[in-house]
């Protein structure tokens, strides 16, 4: 018996391509005096790890691999981004409902919308689990609540995203959405067979007890 309600993903956000290159090069010579091309192997692994990100696989490794780069991002923004000085390289993401784009110098804007497509992917690997299974059911929960739990935190933490997907608004209506899925699997990991029926046999021992308590344990 196939699953009756199917479970509602999200979509990942969409990005234009960065070029860290020449603005980090700049950087290391201005403020550090160092030839930027001696790092040109690390600029280069993090623009590959970012490339990545786009299109990240539907499981634990593409989870491990967007995280791993939005660590990277907090390291990025204490060398590198400082609230007095432009560095010159623009962040431009797309809202994943309306497709308007947002472009930025700002890297809150990338690490935001790199933490909502972690949630987003959470929503996405759900869709995948086997839930005629109680394992799969589980499974799925325990995304679906990995998914919740991303997109609340991005939601008290980055509060000043301009961005509709990314509004606080937006965001709580969107974790409610994911508890509620998470919910409906509950439901039907207690539906399957041999649980409901362990379920039941639990549910009319705790009428009977009641019955018991309140003296009415002499029929119906």
């Amino acid at each position: 018996e196939s699953a009756s309600i199917p479970l509602i993903p999200l979509g990942l956000k969409e990005t234009k391509d960065v070029d860290y290159s020449v603005p980090f090069k700049d950087f290391l010579l201005e403020h550090y005096s160092e030839d930027g091309h001696d790092f040109q192997e690390e600029i280069s692994d993090l623009m590959d790890q970012r490339q990545a990100c786009r299109t990240p696989s539907r499981s634990e490794e593409g989870i491990d691999l967007l995280a791993g780069y939005f660590s990277q991002l907090a390291l990025l923004e204490s060398r590198f981004f400082s609230p007095n000085r432009q560095i010159g390289i623009f962040f431009t993401w797309y809202d994943t409902f309306t497709g308007v784009p947002v472009c930025q110098q700002n890297i809150s804007l990338e690490r935001a919308s790199v933490l909502f497509n972690m949630g987003a992917l959470y929503t996405q690997i759900a869709t995948r689990c086997h839930r005629q299974s109680s394992s799969g059911l589980q499974e799925a929960i325990s995304a679906l609540q990995r998914a919740a739990g991303v997109l609340h935190h991005l939601k008290e933490t980055f509060t000043h995203t301009p961005s509709y997907d990314m509004s606080p608004a937006m965001l709580s209506m969107l974790v409610r959405m994911i508890l509620a899925q998470a919910q409906e699997c509950l439901f039907e990991k207690i539906a399957l067979p041999g649980i409901r029926n362990l379920f039941l046999s639990l549910l009319k021992m705790a009428q009977e007890t009641a019955k018991v308590r309140t003296g009415g344990g002499g029929g119906v």
